[in-house]
């Protein structure tokens, strides 16, 4: 399972859809380090600094042993660009790309918050949390 800022947020914030989040952490799943650090700047504007939530994630266990941190790297990179089209009339952005290219990578769903997700025409299941 891959998942989206939007999701991950939701669980820590206890927001509609958490529980659906926390279900899938029942195995390993995967973000991608633009995701996190998305989930990492939200934090931030809401006034909690990265290195506080990093260390409270760390104290639940998540990271390392369930929420594996997954580099950005060139194979993403040409995916992000190449689904860039399919993706525009949702109007998603790069960190939605980039989390939607790291899934289609590992074959995995994606789980996401983000409405604007449903119904795009790409070969990766999307599943929505609320």
């Amino acid at each position: 399972m891959i998942l989206d800022a939007s999701a991950f947020l939701a669980f820590l914030q206890d927001e509609p859809g958490a529980d659906v989040v926390e279900a899938a952490f029942a195995r390993t799943v995967s973000m991608s380090a633009v995701n996190w650090s998305e989930v990492l700047q939200k934090t931030r504007r809401q006034g909690h600094p990265p290195e506080d939530i990093l260390e409270d994630i760390r104290r639940t266990g998540l990271i390392p042993d369930v929420l594996e941190i997954v580099s950005f790297d060139v194979i993403d990179a040409v995916t992000t660009a190449q689904i860039f089209t399919a993706t525009r009339r949702n109007g998603l952005s790069f960190a939605d790309r980039a989390c939607l290219a790291l899934a289609l990578r590992h074959g995995e769903p994606a789980l996401t918050a983000d409405g604007a997700w449903a119904g795009l025409d790409l070969p990766v299941e999307v599943r929505q949390i609320r």
